[in-house]
């Protein structure tokens, strides 16, 4: 595939959202669902299948055509233009045909004629990027002020100038247009170790059923294990975590296999194109100063003390002297509130009016339309994203909605990337639209950090207070503090394949387990790993993501700043954030939050999320001590 391309080869935040590992936004059942389905509208993207077939006909017969472009791109101005068009609206179209087949795949991921469409529809993705890979080194073979004269003479190139100004800078890492082509060829194959492990460990592995202490029968497999990690009798959590990571253990050769070919495929990509790192290599892609990852995780590093705080302060309120890893999951103080899916929407429409009216508008018009796919059921793909990819059409997102809080902090955080999708799409051409991962997790953390202000704001009694208050503790732990453990492991094994180092399933755990007591003070006394636990490695699948999770960290510190002059009322924050949302992929993604007073590559932002998690502890204290 291209190096630099108008759009990613997968959809816009498909994980995020990630968000099948972070404790906050994690479902909580895959069993059948009793409540009356709330699905997506898929015939907004395709009236039918045929419809669907006929569109990926019509790109797959199209692509020929693009050859033409490759001997006149550069020759003026029009020839570069009616290219950039040409390759916009390819793009544009199997961006679409790819958001079909993945969405109607998640829906019911047993289904083999979801997964040959989606198989389909990758394969075509990567026949798109073969058939465009000349792009970049056509461009670079012509003299740099040529290109940027005709970028001067044509207004309309204005749509695809910082597309081509990326180009130019990544000169040095754009290789011949044969090599170019080879690497597209081979990008199904370099993307296999994620397909590989997605179906390993949501289709093959046999998961294990546990007897709880009630003579509750649970099958143990991914999502169970999300709702069963915080039972309330501590012999069932060790039985879950003991259980749950022993199967992890017994296929940790084989997926260990799985993620050292993810990055050796990596290091081979970075070295082929004259990168001196894999790590580098990432950072460049949105030109980030390498200043943001090294900061992030020094001041991590500094702030464990906090972290370890937290753990003391919850071993106080479980009542627990031996806290264990089994143990960070439970509430620390219980809620039976029930937040159905209409009582969601109401509450994440009252925590971000702050937002203002623009914003307001665009939410409520995802709310009210057939957008979701709420509930869980057999087969759907687990967690939660949004799936911003179709630009003509509109956001979709997925849930696997259970009506309790972590549900209610999901749904305002799925949103928070949907009207991010709807205010870039609005305010940019398709091809300035797409918006960067650094940026896109700001704008659903600070949707979770203004709900839980919300409800703290509104809660009736010091027992409701706890609760959330313990819910955002929660969730800074999971998405600053693990998230930047994450990508220290993550940089870690990158940097020992580099080094010659080879990684085994063995090895992977022995460094996960190293990384995994210093951050929780294992050492310390502050709460206690076993070592069958570091198995966890496994079951990340944003290890297959290319140094995706340490935005999760920078996007938590980044909302903890804005969230904060929100909160106090600073003049002109919320339209600066806006304004942020709007510039979608206009720019760089450090220079837009520049623009808006944040500078990522400093300690302020991290200095403040650790601040914001200290002040929360210092409110549950006061109550606590009263």
């Amino acid at each position: 595939m291209p190096h630099t391309t108008l759009i990613p080869l997968t959809p816009r935040l498909l994980f995020v959202f990630f968000l099948w590992f972070v404790s906050t936004i994690l479902i909580a059942q895959e069993d059948s669902d009793s409540r009356t389905p709330v699905v997506w509208d898929l015939t907004d993207l395709y009236a039918s299948e045929d419809n669907w077939q006929a569109a990926y006909d019509q790109i797959d017969a199209s692509l020929p055509a693009l050859a033409a472009h490759q001997d006149t791109l550069a020759n003026s101005s029009s020839d570069l233009l009616a290219a950039m068009t040409a390759i916009a609206d390819i793009y544009k179209d199997i961006s679409r045909v790819y958001v079909y087949a993945s969405t109607r795949n998640d829906e019911d991921q047993n289904l083999a004629e979801s997964q040959e469409r989606l198989a389909k529809a990758r394969a075509l993705y990567s026949k798109v990027g073969e058939a465009t890979s000349w792009v970049e080194p056509t461009l670079l073979a012509k003299d740099e002020s040529d290109i940027r004269a005709f970028l001067a003479q044509e207004p309309e190139l204005a749509e695809y100038d910082h597309y081509i100004d990326n180009i130019l800078r990544n000169k040095a890492h754009t290789l011949s247009a044969e090599t170019e082509n080879v690497l597209a060829a081979a990008g199904i194959v370099l993307n296999s170790p994620n397909e590989i492990y997605e179906l390993l460990v949501n289709a093959d592995i046999e998961w294990p059923t546990v007897t709880l202490s009630d003579s509750t029968e649970v099958y143990l497999n991914q999502a169970t294990y999300v709702r069963y990690r915080a039972a309330e009798n501590r012999d069932d959590r060790k039985l879950v975590f003991d259980t749950f990571w022993g199967k992890w253990d017994q296929f940790k050769d084989s997926l260990g296999m799985t993620l050292a070919t993810e990055v050796n495929a990596n290091t081979m990509t970075a070295r082929v194109r004259n990168y001196p790192d894999t790590l580098t290599r990432e950072l460049s892609a949105e030109n980030l100063p390498s200043d943001i990852y090294t900061t992030l995780v020094a001041e991590v590093n500094t702030g464990l003390p906090t972290l370890h705080r937290y753990f003391k302060l919850r071993a106080r309120m479980l009542g627990i002297e031996d806290l264990a890893y089994y143990d960070i999951y439970p509430s620390l103080v219980s809620s039976d509130k029930n937040f159905n899916l209409a009582t969601s929407a109401e509450l994440t429409l009252a925590a971000l009016e702050p937002f203002g009216e623009e914003y307001l508008n665009h939410l409520k018009q995802g709310i009210n339309a057939n957008w979701v796919h709420a509930y869980p059921g057999k087969g759907k793909r687990s967690g939660a994203y949004m799936n911003g990819s179709a630009y003509d059409v509109h956001p979709y997102v997925l849930l696997n909605h259970n009506d309790d809080f972590n549900s209610l902090s999901t749904y305002a955080h799925e949103w928070g990337h949907a009207v991010h999708s709807l205010l870039a799409n609005n305010a940019q051409p398709y091809s300035k639209a797409d918006y960067s991962t650094f940026i896109a997790e700001m704008a659903s953390q600070i949707n979770e950090i203004l709900l839980e202000e919300y409800m703290l704001e509104n809660a009736e009694t010091d027992e409701e207070k706890l609760f959330y208050l313990g819910q955002s503790l929660e969730s800074m732990r999971g998405s600053f503090y693990r998230q930047t453990m994450f990508a220290e492991f993550e940089a870690e094994i990158h940097a020992a394949v580099e080094a010659g180092e080879p990684l085994t399933g063995t090895g992977l755990t022995e460094r996960y387990l190293r990384l995994l007591k210093t951050y929780h003070g294992h050492d310390e006394g502050v709460l206690t790993i076993n070592d069958v636990y570091a198995n966890e490695w496994a079951y990340i699948p944003h290890f297959y993501y290319d140094f995706y999770v340490y935005q999760y960290a920078t996007s938590i510190a980044g909302a903890a700043w804005f969230a904060e002059k929100i909160i106090t009322n600073e003049e002109g924050i919320s339209a600066a954030f806006i304004d942020v949302l709007k510039a979608g992929g206009s720019d760089y993604p450090h220079n837009i939050l520049m623009r808006a007073g944040l500078d990522m590559s400093s300690p302020e932002p991290y200095r403040a999320a650790i601040a914001r998690m200290n002040d929360v502890m210092d409110r549950m204290e006061a109550i606590l001590d009263n």
